[in-house]
């Protein structure tokens, strides 16, 4: 999967108006200087054959050289730990918000409690992640001032500030706390008919120990794999949150690299992506077979 999703990736830039030649030209450069740089950059040969040079290379390390002549390894070694922390982050909050709201919402099923979370919960899976950001631009930076609206790096390029993180990983955290927490109410309104957790139920049990010890068990294998697929959303938000936040991650460098046409530069962080995707879709499916083979 992950070799046709590069192949694809090589050929949608091969579509594209314009190429890095002319992208990262100088003004006012000639044809012969542009025939020159394509002829530096390769991209006087095939593209199947750019493919192979760039993907042989891959298991060795090798992420190739941007369009501009930097090693793509040199450049997205400083904003990926950036990236990841930003992520993580949201990640982590995605997980807690949305077991904490979704539990609540459970214990009393069809109730006010539960209705307000099923309306919220929707409404803020339904908002894009550019408009979560300007919400909180104009609440918390222009209104109010308690946040920078912009981040601004230190010596070592992370942010100089914890400050400057908030709003980005809200901005992330939001739309996917919507999203999971959905996900974690039907499952255990799912495992809430089965007969242990009524079992349970006609034993007299707390609904907090119910949920917690007999629902959310067997709930895990869903939660999972939810959480697992919203991975991809949260990464693809991280482009837009970045740029608008003026983030240093791996979001910013993939926005100059599409403007560039800079194809080695957009395969590698697509290949990144792609790879932590892989580990959290594997990780669910270990929770999801460890799961069912404890219960069968």
């Amino acid at each position: 999967m992950l070799l046709v999703l590069l192949a694809v990736v090589f050929a949608a830039i091969e579509l594209l108006p314009g190429d890095a030649a002319s992208a990262t030209s100088e003004r006012g450069e000639g044809a012969a200087g542009l025939a020159a740089r394509r002829h530096l950059l390769a991209l006087d040969r095939p593209v199947w054959e750019r493919f192979a040079d760039w993907i042989t290379a891959l298991p060795t390390g090798d992420l190739g050289t941007s369009a501009r002549g930097e090693r793509v390894t040199d450049l997205l070694a400083a904003p990926l730990p950036n990236t990841v922390l930003l992520g993580g982050t949201a990640f982590v909050l995605t997980v807690l918000a949305a077991l904490a709201v979704g539990l609540g919402a459970s214990a009393r099923p069809r109730g006010i409690v539960d209705r307000v979370v099923d309306l919220t919960s929707t409404a803020a899976f339904a908002l894009p992640e550019f408009v979560v950001s300007i919400g909180l631009l104009l609440v918390l930076s222009l209104w109010t001032g308690w946040l920078p609206a912009a981040t601004v790096t230190g010596a070592d390029g992370a942010p100089a500030t914890w400050s400057m993180l908030v709003m980005p990983v809200l901005a992330l955290t939001v739309p996917q706390t919507g999203w999971n927490t959905r996900i974690v109410r039907a499952a255990l309104a799912d495992q809430a008919a089965t007969p242990h957790v009524e079992a349970a139920r006609l034993d007299g049990l707390s609904t907090g120990r119910i949920l917690l010890r007999h629902a959310l068990p067997g709930a895990w294998p869903a939660i999972a794999t939810g959480i697992a697929t919203s991975t991809g959303m949260l990464l693809g938000g991280t482009v837009v949150v970045e740029t608008l936040f003026n983030y240093p991650g791996i979001g910013t460098v993939l926005a100059g690299a599409v403007a560039d046409r800079d194809t080695p530069v957009i395969a590698a962080v697509v290949a990144c992506a792609a790879a932590l995707i892989t580990v959290v879709l594997l990780l669910a499916d270990l929770v999801r077979a460890r799961t069912l083979g404890a219960r069968s």
